[in-house]
């Protein structure tokens, strides 16, 4: 019998602020992050964003690191790795195993010696060096791995967590991602004509596209029996995972949504459960009007008529790319234990491509005890968790 797999830390940090709760009063408050470009230095200010609300330098003294050239998404992935392991009372443990996803990495770092050469003892750019930085700061990781699928990076990152674990190859794996805005980042999504020069609207009529963010967010996974052992707090349970690769196309998803089609019933069934059993959706929803289409047509397959709550939380941190599936993870858990349904105070317009989201001005109470996560990628990579309530 596969051991359970439980959640004892988290941390997240966003456009939304730093820490879980900064992140879920805002939640609960219905306030988002997206606005006007304040630390990117593009010339493409039209484009709202939702950047973690500190510059770079302001980072670098929160962590203590001495001056000097940091990436963003190392500087924020130590933030929420270090509230993860603080959280689940493991700074002082040793021989822990970090995996992190990541797409963008080091880029904005890259950007900035571009078009001078870059330092010779250094390959900036490179996504696992992102990941071994972050775990240098802290100095109790034997292990790193990353993942770097695109938008289901981070959830991916899970995933593999969850695997190591039920294989008995690892107690404990802290795992997410991290991903910082760049100017890279920024212009590739330009290029694909899918930003929307407003704060995005996912699954309204009227959405015109996405807003990018900037964030990153770590759950630390363990096996039940070494919780206990601890007496570790236990926050929730990862009780299922799916991934599916339907290689549709580039950057499209396919109309009748096959590869979230597959990633939804994959995690429902990893979890030993029923889609009846699940009590809401954090959904992918992106904005752009292939991604919300396709994905409501993926959710009518999985759930028929028994739709449950879906909404999406990118309207209040951006699509934060590689970090989403674990950003998003966080803010499940927090709505499970909260006992709330976070909602899209922007939806207001009904297309009958899409389903009708979780809306209105403020939040609605519930008691939640299994929710599903999505996160999809370009080329069709796309994931699905299930969190579960600790019996």
């Amino acid at each position: 019998m596969r051991p359970k797999v439980v959640i004892t830390g988290m941390g997240v940090v966003s456009a939304l602020g730093i820490g879980a709760e900064a992140n879920l009063s805002a939640l609960l408050r219905g306030e988002s992050g997206v606005c006007a470009v304040r630390y990117l230095p593009t010339e493409h200010r039209e484009f709202p964003v939702g950047e973690v609300p500190m510059s770079g330098e302001e980072l670098r003294q929160r962590l203590s690191l001495p001056p000097g050239i940091y990436s963003r998404t190392h500087l924020l992935g130590v933030l929420a790795l270090r509230e993860a392991l603080e959280h689940s009372k493991l700074l002082q443990q040793n021989a822990l195993a970090l995996i992190s996803g990541t797409t963008v990495g080091g880029m904005d770092v890259t950007e900035h010696y571009f078009p001078a050469p870059q330092p010779a003892d250094r390959d900036i750019h490179d996504c696992g060096a992102s990941t071994n930085e972050i775990a240098d700061y802290f100095g109790c990781f034997e292990y790193t791995m990353t993942t770097s699928t695109a938008c289901s990076s981070a959830m991916n990152a899970l995933i593999m967590g969850k695997l190591l674990i039920e294989s008995g190859e690892r107690d404990i794996v802290v795992a997410g991602g991290s991903e910082a805005l760049s100017l890279f980042h920024l212009n590739g999504f330009k290029s694909l004509m899918i930003l929307d020069r407003e704060r995005c609207r996912p699954f309204d009529q009227t959405r015109a596209g996405l807003n990018l963010g900037e964030g990153a967010a770590y759950l630390v996974l363990e096996s039940e029996t070494s919780a206990l052992q601890r007496g570790a707090e236990i926050l929730g349970v990862l009780s299922g995972g799916g991934n599916a690769c339907d290689a549709h196309h580039q950057t499209a998803s396919s109309e009748d949504g096959e590869g979230a089609y597959l990633a939804m019933t994959q995690a429902v069934s990893d979890a030993g459960v029923s889609p009846s059993d699940i009590g809401y959706v954090n959904a992918h929803g992106t904005g752009t009007p292939n991604n919300d289409a396709s994905e409501s047509a993926a959710l009518r397959r999985v759930f028929g008529e028994k739709l449950p709550p879906v909404s999406s939380t990118k309207s209040y941190t951006g699509h934060t790319t590689s970090a989403s599936g674990s950003i998003e993870a966080v803010f499940c858990l927090l709505a499970m234990r909260e006992g709330f349904l976070p909602y899209q105070s922007e939806y207001q317009n009904f297309d009958e491509q899409c389903i009708v989201p979780v809306s209105g001005k403020e939040c609605q109470r519930v008691s939640l005890h299994h929710v599903m996560c999505n996160a999809f990628g370009f080329g069709g990579n796309d994931s699905s968790i299930i969190l579960s309530r600790y019996e």
